[in-house]
């Protein structure tokens, strides 16, 4: 089974490209990365999560955790999957339009967790970041037309410690910019408090808050193979709630992944798609992004440079492989 046709909107393109990889290196990696599913596995650190694999047709061991996904829900998922979505914010001109093949948008990536505060005189301390941080970060990039939607940049350490710092920060968000919020910290234990402030945004109308969603997530699967208790919730109630979900692999080549890029690309490829699959069983036709910030591993100073050359390399493969799958991209990295 090849997969071609597949996936809506492949021969679809618009815009300039930049073409380091051929179909055929794509296949090769599509190709290993079914292997890896199917005959391997990946860890699935939560028990929800496990039984809807296994309710779906994958060989679940329990007491492993680990899930064998077979081909052929791989490529159901990845048809259900939507080759275009929609990012709301409280104005209809912020509004965002995320396609498979799309235009580029922008936002801006974190999360830092201190600030260089200005004392005059040619002076700077560096602090802590708090909600205030926040607001002006969110309004700032309200009034910025490069910068399309709102991602979490400083950290509201003020709330550190005391309970729900996160829906802190995006109620902070949502109040100080008209744009979309995409959530890069979410904790799965407190989706349902995002939700309700957004069916609150919108009157107590959960059909609009869901048709219309102001805030989409972001979450990580733990390299190498494994979709961790609060990577697969997100996933879940996400899909449940019809609220983006950014399954975004932060691998690194030498450290958590293979030092081989082709290696990387292959396992990075066998998380997101498994966070994708999991998003499809428990609501076909979830919006999700195929999102990459892997990287590679500084081996001398035990760092994941975000702005290394190997970054710009994986980054490319990523879209080629999220264009190849029909799928809107989301890479992060300069």
């Amino acid at each position: 089974m090849t997969a071609k046709s597949h996936y809506p909107g492949k021969k679809s393109h618009q815009g300039t490209s930049l073409e380091l990889f051929t179909e055929e290196d794509i296949l090769k990696i599509d190709h290993a990365t079914i292997d890896i599913l199917s005959t391997f596995g990946v860890q699935v650190s939560d028990k929800e999560g496990l039984e809807a694999f296994k309710k779906a047709g994958c060989e679940v061991n329990m007491e492993t955790m680990m899930v064998k996904i077979p081909e052929w829900l791989v490529r159901k998922s990845l048809a259900t999957a939507p080759s275009k979505f929609y990012l709301y914010g409280r104005e209809e001109k912020n509004t965002l339009e995320q396609e498979h093949k799309g235009r580029v948008h922008f936002t801006c990536f974190g999360t830092g967790i201190q600030v260089c505060r200005y004392l005059g005189n040619g002076q700077y301390k560096t602090t802590d970041s708090d909600e205030t941080d926040l607001a002006n970060c969110a309004k700032l990039v309200d009034w910025a037309e490069n910068v399309d939607y709102f991602s979490l940049p400083v950290s509201a350490r003020n709330w550190a410690g005391k309970g729900a710092q996160d829906v802190h920060e995006m109620l902070t968000s949502l109040k100080n910019t008209s744009k979309h919020f995409h959530h890069i910290d979410p904790v799965a234990e407190n989706v349902k408090f995002y939700w309700d402030l957004a069916v609150a945004y919108y009157g107590g109308d959960a059909k609009m808050a869901k048709e219309k969603p102001l805030f989409s997530m972001l979450v990580c699967p733990t390299s190498p193979l494994e979709l961790s208790h609060n990577a697969a919730q997100v996933i879940m109630q996400g899909a449940k709630y019809g609220v983006p979900v950014n399954v975004l692999s932060m691998a690194m080549a030498g450290g958590s992944s293979s030092v081989f890029l082709a290696g990387t690309l292959v396992t990075h490829n066998a998380e997101v798609l498994a966070g994708i699959v999991l998003s499809q069983i428990v609501a076909p036709g979830a919006p999700v992004w195929y999102g990459s910030s892997t990287t590679t591993f500084d081996l001398k100073r035990g760092t994941a440079p975000v702005g290394s050359p190997e970054l710009g390399l994986i980054s490319a493969a990523v879209a080629k492989l999220g264009q190849y799958y029909g799928l809107p991209v989301f890479v992060a990295g300069v």
